[in-house]
């Protein structure tokens, strides 16, 4: 009786993983953009630091947790041999996801932390690979849809 509800738990853990990681970059590259419009220059990029900063400082704990939760939900029902194509399409987006959060902590996010006065095309940078990383998360979405048909 107790299994059941574990692995509900599990799950459940996995999709609050999954919708703060889409649905945070939403907001870092969406709301965040346009709320500081408003400001100067330097305002504008301080503000846009601690928003993307903030996100990433989250995502650190954010990414393991979904993929350590994906596979042990995959390893419950049997592995990637006996699942879906879709499970196995959500597992290497996953992973191409993490890889490019890495890329924006190790790149631009990690230069515009170090620089006194951050240049507008890291903050381009860091938002751009932000728009890809939330493309490949609605597309993982999608793939779920598809498994669960």
């Amino acid at each position: 009786m107790i299994q059941p509800i574990l692995w509900s738990l599990l799950l459940a853990l996995h999709l609050l993983c999954m919708a703060y990681w889409v649905g945070g970059g939403l907001n870092a590259v969406l709301v965040a953009r346009s709320g500081t419009a408003l400001l100067e220059g330097a305002q504008r990029q301080t503000v846009l630091l601690q928003i993307y900063s903030r996100y990433c400082r989250a995502l650190m704990h954010i990414v393991p947790v979904s993929l350590l939760s994906g596979w042990g939900l995959v390893l419950h029902h049997g592995g990637f041999a006996r699942l879906a194509w879709p499970i196995n399409a959500m597992q290497a987006l996953g992973v191409i996801m993490a890889a490019l959060f890495v890329s924006i902590v190790r790149g631009p996010l990690r230069t515009a932390r170090r620089a006194i006065r951050p240049q507008a095309a890291t903050f381009a940078t860091i938002r751009t690979r932000i728009v890809y990383m939330v493309a490949l998360g609605i597309l993982t979405t999608l793939c779920a849809s598809l498994a669960g048909a």
